[in-house]
């Protein structure tokens, strides 16, 4: 995989023979090197290379302040290239066997934090409920797993520990989590430490 990795880098990196249907897919800003867009794109790419893992990152979300702003210009990095990235994946034959997991570090709380104004204020973090999507890779589309309350705040029906998130995705990914076991100074441990049920209401 590493030599596959250096031998494909460059070509990966040339957007010069995709369509420009397909640039104009991902977004106006695909072609700026190191945009989110541009990211999404090079993604696919490297899929199509046989690259089994990529990861992608996207800073700057941490809103405690200047929240109107500051998350319109995140959703318009955003939005379009991720909306793109999964149609591209599938028109390709791509999305089947792969999955595709958007998420952020943490979930934000429904209501204001700071002064209030009319152009700024912001939100804090919040641990108790957070929300994140998955498609192609045996995920069942086109639906909504889990509720909170009215205020955003607590989880009402079919809550998710994040154990379960990541034993879901090792069974997405054919992987037995609890095969994972081992020990280590007198204590069991796996990658969903020792818990995490499958979520069967996702899988298609």
């Amino acid at each position: 995989m590493a030599y596959r990795m250096q031998t494909s880098v460059p070509e990966v990196a040339d957007l010069s023979k995709e369509s420009p249907a397909t640039l104009a897919m991902y977004g106006d800003s695909v072609k700026t090197p190191g945009s989110f867009a541009a990211n999404c794109l090079q993604a696919r790419r490297l899929i199509e290379k046989g690259v089994r893992f990529v990861q992608l990152f996207h800073q700057g979300w941490d809103q405690h302040g200047g929240l109107p702003g500051g998350i319109t210009r995140q959703c318009k990095q955003t939005d379009q290239a991720s909306a793109a990235l999964i149609k591209d994946l599938k028109q390709r034959g791509l999305l089947e066997d792969t999955l595709v997991i958007w998420g952020g570090e943490f979930g934000r709380t429904a209501y204001s934090q700071g002064k209030i104004t009319a152009n700024n204020y912001g939100r804090d973090h919040h641990p108790r409920c957070f929300s994140l999507w998955m498609a192609g890779g045996g995920v069942k589309g086109g639906q909504a797993y889990g509720q909170t309350d009215e205020f955003g705040y607590n989880i009402v029906k079919d809550p998710v520990h994040v154990h379960d998130l990541h034993a879901t995705m090792q069974h997405l990914l054919g992987v037995d989590h609890e095969r994972q076991t081992f020990k280590f100074q007198g204590r069991y441990y796996r990658l969903t430490d020792i818990a995490g049920t499958v979520v069967k209401g996702v899988i298609a």
